[in-house]
């Protein structure tokens, strides 16, 4: 299913299109701090419709994972990366989905802090 969302302040705006019955929730150093609870997609399966001027990439450790943040309102709407069978990958942080209802997504813990 095609879903919308994007930062606080609206300036990065995203289509996505993604499974919602589930959630990852991460404990590596960044995620912990920011809350999120992500969804993974393939590239092909999403589309920036705003805001790529106001993206700022954070990287940190092995550096493979790009974190995207607003410059303006500071909101992690998603992240980019290669999955481990080459797919380019986009992570979305579910929270930032349009209307999503996050007391329906099944959450799986992740120890990224053995990453």
């Amino acid at each position: 299913m095609k879903h919308k969302g994007g930062c606080h302040c609206g300036k990065v705006r995203y289509e996505v299109e993604i499974n919602l019955d589930k959630a990852l929730s991460c404990n590596c150093s960044v995620c912990e701090k920011r809350g999120s609870l992500l969804g993974f997609a393939p590239e092909i399966n999403f589309t920036l419709v705003s805001g790529e001027k106001d993206l700022q990439d954070y990287q940190f450790n092995k550096k493979v994972i790009h974190h995207l943040f607003c410059k303006n309102c500071g909101i992690l709407p998603f992240g980019k990366a290669i999955g481990p069978d080459g797919t380019k990958m986009v992570a979305i942080n579910l929270r930032t989905i349009d209307g999503v209802d996050l007391k329906k997504l099944a959450i799986q813990e992740h120890d990224g802090r053995k990453i």
